[in-house]
């Protein structure tokens, strides 16, 4: 794989060669077709350490989709490509685990969760850089309910508002994700989470939406999952807490719609 770094604009495949670029870079990819077969990667003896690699990051893929919808309508704010970063988090703290061999290591986010604390969901304006207040929040883990408090918010003072759009709004997502426990009995799927389905369930609040010149009064944001989750508590369960800002625009009819990579976000709390 290279990649241009030149004035070159180009997408598409020219003589076996795809050329393509990733949502939060400018840079254009450069990729060749080509490389051993499926059964060779799959029986070949020396593609033997490589097949066990691949049975991690399979693990790795599930761990990213899962913090994907935990962080439910936070996720959408972030402006690069958030799986790719957690696909290579999960396999830093996959590697953490020395007591298993390679294709068998489990994926203990539980005893690593402050790698996750005030995570960023943008590179080019921060949450911290876009409002710059002081928030305070409070996670009950036991009963999956979460609590977070903004203090008066004088717009002009404290938003960035980068693209002088006319509105703005608050938005708090709780989720819960589970680690990865690799399992030698299930051959099709060696690697699932703890929660099982309820792996990534989430709920997220708004507030209305404020003018972006104005003062708004302070506000505080309620959380909660449902009850019947709290029954799926293990203790390698995390609840991730996420806060954003999303910015919008007067649309058909009046009605104030979202715009698209206007917001940011970030992760307020892993416990």
């Amino acid at each position: 794989m290279a990649i241009i770094k030149g004035g070159l604009k180009i997408a598409g495949s020219i003589q076996g060669v795809t050329y393509y670029t990733r949502v939060g870079s400018d840079k254009v990819i450069a990729r060749s077709k080509g490389g051993p077969s499926p059964r060779r990667m799959k029986l070949g003896d020396e593609f033997k350490n490589t097949r066990k690699h691949q049975i991690e990051w399979k693990a790795c893929v599930k761990f990213s989709k899962g913090l994907h919808h935990a962080l439910g309508e936070t996720y959408r704010l972030g402006d690069y490509t958030l799986c790719s970063t957690w696909n290579g988090l999960g396999k830093n703290i996959m590697g953490l685990d020395t007591t298993k061999p390679a294709g068998e290591r489990n994926l203990m986010l539980s005893l690593h969760r402050q790698l996750l604390e005030d995570f960023s969901l943008n590179r080019n304006y921060p949450f911290n850089t876009v409002l710059r207040v002081s928030t305070e929040f409070e996670v009950h883990k036991e009963t999956l309910q979460a609590t977070v408090s903004l203090p008066r918010i004088n717009t002009g003072m404290v938003l960035l508002n980068i693209q002088s759009l006319p509105y703005f709004r608050i938005i708090v997502s709780l989720g819960i994700v589970s680690d990865f426990h690799f399992n030698p009995e299930n051959k099709r799927e060696p690697y699932t989470p703890s929660l099982k389905l309820y792996n990534g369930c989430n709920n997220s609040v708004m507030t209305p939406w404020f003018s972006t010149n104005d003062i708004v009064d302070p506000q505080t944001l309620n959380v909660h999952l449902l009850s019947r989750l709290v029954e799926q508590l293990t203790p390698d369960t995390t609840a991730l807490l996420s806060i954003g800002v999303e910015f919008g625009s007067v649309g058909f009819a009046g009605q104030i719609n979202p715009v698209k990579r206007a917001g940011c976000g970030k992760i307020l709390a892993s416990v």
